[in-house]
């Protein structure tokens, strides 16, 4: 890509990444560099301000702000199928950084990237102030996939299948070594775990 540098962005916030973005895009940057530390599913349940399965309806783009901090956000709207974790609702609109408007593309690198008929178990904080809201970026995204049998599994962003929760965050190839879970055993495996961390919240 002519003209593009990649920086390291990791954790920030929306005004922090605004600032970033206005001195890259002055230079022509296009591509944004992520350092992300994989999170334990302990993290991913216990930072995630709500969690939910849900199916994309529509994806746009566009570009916000004005003069050197003109960026390109993108607008993921998901019909929610089951709330696992918070109240989202029925319908959520994730707001990330980057997206193609016209011929320009602006991409956060390891940042999920969402088209309509997805359907996903989400784990979101901070959405409208995080550059991408979900929990370890693209460690807070899980697709959902019928097997063979017709049952629905879980399958990491990557589309590696999620075998092993407890070894997220601490060996990622360990978690994905052997069958998928279904969506249901992993469903049970949230649910539980956020019981758990509501209980030792309790004075």
């Amino acid at each position: 890509m002519p003209n593009s540098k990649q920086i390291k962005l990791s954790g920030l916030h929306m005004k922090r990444y605004l600032l970033t973005c206005a001195g890259i895009l002055a230079i022509g940057c296009s591509v944004l560099a992520t350092t992300v530390i994989p999170p334990s599913f302990d993290e991913l349940v216990s930072r995630a301000e709500m969690i939910f399965q849900g199916s994309v309806t529509d994806v746009r783009s566009e570009w916000t702000g004005e003069g050197a901090q003109r960026h390109i956000m993108s607008y993921v709207t998901l019909k929610v199928e089951d709330a696992i974790k918070g109240n989202p609702g029925s319908i959520v609109t994730l707001r990330m950084l980057g997206g193609t408007v016209g011929g320009e593309t602006m991409e956060v690198t390891d940042a999920p990237k969402f088209k309509v008929g997805d359907r996903d178990i989400l784990f979101v904080e901070n959405n409208g102030t995080q550059f991408v809201p979900l929990v370890g970026i693209m460690h807070g995204r899980f697709r959902v996939k019928k097997d063979i049998t017709g049952q629905e599994t879980v399958l990491t962003n990557e589309g590696a299948p999620l075998s092993d929760i407890t070894e997220l965050g601490k060996d990622e190839k360990g978690a994905s070594a052997g069958r998928a879970i279904s969506k249901q055993q992993f469903r049970q495996a949230i649910q539980a775990k956020a019981q758990e961390q509501a209980g030792q919240l309790k004075p």
